[in-house]
């Protein structure tokens, strides 16, 4: 398929859907489809991420898809931490016999102190357990902590399977590639074992698998890789405008993600992915009161290009939303209806999918509609 007729094919989905079902007249304006709910972690508002505790309770409460951000042990070894440095989200440091193995390493360009996932083997990683890395501000989670092993990406695999064939529905992964030209730095690339693992697992054969990165080269190469098979799509994320992604930096570019986000920047994106997802203040910024302002042009610059728009990441506590929404129990309190009321104002923006960290809420938001 052309990138014409795939952007073409983008738009038009609606109707195609409409057509195989007997639907609407000729002529008549397609339904679009409902937003897709991504468990961001899992469901990391309630449980310690990337723990198999969160991806359940994402399932449970309806997420469309689940994520795993991948990073790579010392044996090579693809497992889901949202960082490579995993100081705020296991026990390690509890663990005498690894205090030696405690470090600084420059990570795209951030100084860091800690210990790296890298620097164990899986059978280490497997000694530890997952603690929730916003401690007091989620009580909930946080009572689970030391439960959960930290998961490989095939176990994850494995669990979406078993999890759509006992619910009757597809659970989607959206796995994220962290640190591309890091690890490819230090003798672990992490694509092609990636490729190797999604086409060993009949279910990331045939199932709904959306991949993304912070990075342009990593996905350029899956492209290359992996065709465009109907199940696919490569998720292009945007950082701040400012901010260069890390493989532009160590080729010595000035791409930023900002101009990733002009009309230019996302046709050149859309060479090589399906979707964009910048964070939720890129399509609705907040004002110098600290409420939503007007939304911006993305959404629909993004959709004439032909990409799809998912957003990062909705949370449900007042520190996280915009005030319009807060309530008066305070900073850290957790607020359901805040967070429901936010995500449906950036929804009429016309996004098709979004992050969010509770998908219970992220579902009532969508099914509201």
């Amino acid at each position: 398929m052309t990138a014409m007729t795939r952007r073409d094919a983008i738009r038009t989905t609606g109707a195609a859907m409409m057509v195989a079902a007997g639907g609407a007249a000729m002529g008549a304006a397609p339904p679009r489809p409902k937003p897709l709910v991504f468990g961001h972690r899992g469901c990391s508002a309630l449980r310690p991420e990337h723990s198999l505790g969160s991806y359940a309770k994402a399932v449970a409460d309806g997420a469309d898809y689940i994520e795993p951000d991948l990073v790579i042990t010392k044996d090579g070894v693809l497992v889901a931490r949202h960082e490579n440095n995993i100081v705020e989200t296991t026990d390690v440091a509890a663990h005498p016999e690894f205090a030696g193995r405690r470090t600084s390493k420059t990570v795209d360009g951030e100084v860091q102190t800690g210990w790296f996932v890298e620097d164990f083997t899986l059978a280490e990683l497997k000694t530890l357990r997952a603690i929730e890395r916003l401690g007091a501000l989620r009580p909930e989670s946080q009572s689970y902590n030391g439960k959960f092993q930290v998961l490989t990406f095939e176990e994850i695999i494995d669990f979406a399977a078993a999890e759509s064939a006992a619910r009757g529905r597809t659970i989607g992964l959206v796995p994220e590639l962290k640190h591309s030209t890091y690890f490819t730095g230090i003798g672990l690339p992490l694509e092609d074992r990636f490729l190797a693992t999604i086409a060993a697992h009949d279910y990331t054969r045939r199932f709904s698998l959306e991949i993304q990165s912070f990075e342009i080269a990593n996905l350029r190469y899956l492209r290359q890789k992996l065709g465009r098979p109907d199940n696919v799509r490569l998720m292009q994320l945007i950082g701040d405008g400012s901010v260069r992604p890390a493989d532009v930096v160590a080729a010595g570019g000035t791409l930023t993600f900002g101009a990733m986000m002009k009309p230019a920047g996302l046709a050149d994106v859309a060479a090589y992915a399906d979707v964009i997802a910048p964070s939720t203040r890129a399509v609705i910024p907040l004002g110098p009161d600290g409420r939503l302002a007007a939304p911006s042009k993305l959404v629909a610059d993004a959709h004439a290009a032909g990409l799809l728009v998912r957003v990062w990441t909705f949370r449900p506590e007042n520190h996280f939303l915009a005030a319009d929404f807060r309530n008066a129990e305070g900073d850290g309190a957790r607020n359901p209806a805040g967070s429901i009321a936010e995500i449906r104002r950036y929804l009429a923006t016309g996004l098709d999918g979004f992050f969010t960290d509770d998908p219970a809420l992220g579902r009532a938001a969508v099914d509201g509609l």
